[in-house]
């Protein structure tokens, strides 16, 4: 089976992947928030499922596609209303130097992506104690 995704390079810079599979991809919402240990990125999927989301790290960009399949069959299924469309996810950031790309971790829970970025050491805020002289 095809990839789903390509990327173009150009001069040496990475472009933004493109669909090459039919159907609709939405950009999903997002939080980010900001922890002393880690950023959090939480991105709205539903319907998407663990085994179908594909997390890719490559020259400092972080890119998730959460394949999501039709709840009905298209040529069997006689819709009175239709108005929620299914489609695919996709989203793309530039990672800082902050983050540690090592340490990347994701979980999904209730139609809600979680990608849990940590600092690097020498970005993480540090308490510095005063000492009485």
């Amino acid at each position: 089976m095809a990839d789903t995704m390509t990327r173009k390079q150009t001069e040496g810079e990475l472009a933004q992947p493109e669909s090459t599979r039919g159907g609709r991809v939405f950009v999903p919402n997002v939080d980010i928030l900001e922890k002393d240990d880690e950023m959090l990125v939480l991105a709205d999927v539903p319907d998407a499922k663990a085994q179908s989301i594909d997390i890719t790290y490559e020259q400092g960009i972080l890119s998730f596609h959460a394949k999501v399949e039709p709840r009905q069959a298209e040529g069997r299924t006689n819709f009175l209303l239709r108005e929620y469309a299914v489609g695919d996810y996709h989203r793309s950031f530039r990672l800082g130097k902050e983050i540690d790309p090592a340490g990347i971790k994701a979980e999904i829970r209730d139609g809600v992506l979680a990608l849990h970025l940590p600092k690097a050491e020498p970005a993480r805020k540090k308490q510095i104690k005063v000492q009485q002289v």
